[in-house]
């Protein structure tokens, strides 16, 4: 797997997805119930558009056995014990900038999460728990810190690798909102798999990050109706004062959160070459940019601008 092959699968996931929502849109129009299916078969299906472009173009290169293949690209590599919990200390130590993002973005869109919420809470939480918290983010990282990190490290340096596969993460979310701070996650989970050689470091972060999440959905579902609606009145009244104290805590966390991923990387015996990913951002060994990923990055824009214009309406 290397960057065009990269760029070819991500724009094949944009047009499928695309695909979907005008075949949706068309549905809806003519009154049919076919694709009225709940969050879980959503998610189902929207993890299943993900990996099929993916999966094919992998299994379509016959350099090496499939085995073989994906052995060499996903590196999941065993890591220390202690390096399991301070991934989990890294995860919540990140939050508040992913908070902060989310907050900004808010002052321009829709917060996408909450929107999906009351569809979320209808469901049993243990399915919900599995679905948001373990499946997806498994298939996620398979295919971002996995395919799409591993196909452009191939390709170039590590540094544009890690902004490149981050770049796509947060564009594949289709809305400005999750996009804000989805490449922000991105970034990090690069710089975490890098530092510790090991797919399952990004794959527990985005586990402990997604399931966090959830239980907080559910656990604030739990408060008293006049309570649970002030979630609303906050939103709308006080964001532009809440984003100062995110910031100000992020800008703390933050710096704390990349001193662990250097330790992690020295405890994983992989600190030299954590060191080295700024001062080796110049490698080159083809072209990571081609027509498919301008063309798909044009789409993705192009569809999450005209969401946020119809929602302006």
């Amino acid at each position: 797997m290397n960057s065009k092959k990269v760029n070819w699968a991500f724009l094949c996931l944009i047009l499928l997805n695309l695909a979907l929502f005008v075949l949706i849109l068309v549905c809806a129009l003519q009154g049919s119930m076919f694709f009225d299916i709940n969050i879980v078969a959503n998610l189902l299906l929207s993890q299943a558009i993900m990996l099929l472009p993916v999966l094919l173009f992998a299994l379509a290169s016959r350099k090496k056995t499939v085995t073989g293949q994906f052995n060499e690209m996903l590196d999941f590599h065993k890591i220390k014990i202690s390096t399991f919990f301070m991934i989990i200390l890294f995860t919540y130590l990140m939050m508040p900038l992913t908070t902060a993002l989310n907050a900004i973005s808010m002052l321009f869109v829709d917060n996408a999460v909450n929107a999906i919420s009351g569809d979320v809470l209808q469901m049993p939480f243990p399915v919900m728990l599995f679905m948001i918290g373990i499946f997806g983010p498994f298939c996620e990282e398979f295919i971002f810190r996995g395919f799409f990190f591993r196909g452009y490290k191939n390709s170039g340096s590590v540094f544009w690798a890690i902004f490149w596969s981050a770049l796509l993460f947060g564009l594949m979310h289709l809305n400005f909102n999750q996009a804000a701070y989805a490449i922000a996650i991105g970034i990090l989970f690069g710089m975490l798999v890098e530092a510790t050689g090991s797919l399952w470091s990004s794959v527990i972060a985005h586990m402990v990050f997604n399931s966090h999440q959830v239980c907080m959905m559910y656990l604030f579902d739990l408060l008293p109706e006049e309570l649970a609606g002030a979630e609303e009145v906050l939103t709308q009244e006080l964001l532009i004062t809440a984003i100062g104290p995110y910031l100000l805590i992020a800008a703390v966390a933050t710096p704390l959160a990349v001193c662990t991923l250097v330790w992690m990387s020295k405890n994983e015996k992989r600190g030299e070459q954590f060191a080295t990913i700024w001062a080796r951002r110049k490698e080159k060994k083809e072209a990571m940019v081609s027509i498919p990923l301008i063309l798909a990055i044009v789409l993705s824009l192009a569809y999450m601008s005209l969401e946020w214009i119809m929602a302006l309406l």
